[in-house]
């Protein structure tokens, strides 16, 4: 049975998050006293998601213990940890039978807004891309990848800094980890997928590529707020993101 109309969400939450220095999984690692990831999948909920798949990894009994009260959260383990879009491939069975938007987020974002989320699935709603990309205009970018777009103003590739070149580093409109791709051409992208390069990894951030070099359409919009850059690698960079919380009422 497919599910016509249904929005599903697939949440990264498999990694150690190695600089937090704690055996807990990154997404357990508590915020304002709740695991980080119950803010995501309260923020999914919030934007009207029916259903959310957490792709669990490193001490997945330990996730699935903390999170298995929520009646629509449902779990895919990545037994290695092979990159994002590997991890997105571990959820092809139920994307095979979802004819809806797919919502991808990352589980360590306690600052994803439900505006930001309401306003990608709308527009995705309204225009069908293939892909859409969830991204902000950042004064200082450092590491994020970069939008590039064309002389039409339409996405081209999402270029990583390393392989920027000056003028793409230059660039402010970052991607942030957050897309809304169609079901099925999100697994047509997902079986193109190489993983030749260094870390013998698959990254869906070449999905959007993919998918445009395919002929499909691929959008990016600049919804995401300014808090919605703030990422959660360090401890440090936790005290910033409880205190953003704090100030939002959450």
């Amino acid at each position: 049975m497919q599910l016509m109309s249904q929005t599903l969400a697939i949440v990264l939450a498999a990694g150690k998050g190695t600089r937090m220095k704690s055996d807990l999984p990154k997404v357990l690692c508590p915020v304002r006293g709740r695991p980080m990831v119950e803010f995501v999948l309260d923020t999914l909920r919030a934007a009207g998601v029916d259903r959310q798949l957490v792709v669990v990894g490193y001490r997945a009994e330990l996730v699935r213990q903390v999170l298995g009260r929520y009646a629509d959260v449902e779990f895919v383990e990545q037994t290695e940890q092979l990159g994002t879009g590997h991890a997105v491939k571990m959820c092809r069975p139920h994307l095979l039978a979802h004819d809806g938007p797919v919502l991808v987020v990352t589980g360590d974002s306690p600052l994803t807004q439900e505006s930001s989320i309401r306003a990608l699935l709308d527009e995705f709603r309204a225009r069908r891309p293939a892909c859409l990309l969830g991204t902000l205009h950042k004064a200082d970018p450092g590491s994020l990848g970069r939008i590039v777009r064309g002389a039409d103003g339409e996405f081209v590739a999402i270029v990583e800094e390393k392989d920027a070149t000056p003028e793409q580093r230059a660039i402010t409109e970052v991607n942030m980890s957050t897309y809304v791709f169609d079901a099925a051409r999100l697994v047509a992208a997902l079986d193109q997928l190489q993983n030749a390069n260094r870390q013998r990894e698959y990254y869906l951030t070449d999905c959007p590529g993919i998918l445009r070099a395919r002929g499909d359409v691929v959008r990016a919009l600049p919804v995401l707020q300014p808090c919605e850059a703030l990422s959660i690698n360090t401890w440090a960079d936790l005290a910033v993101v409880e205190a953003a919380l704090e100030e939002l009422g959450r």
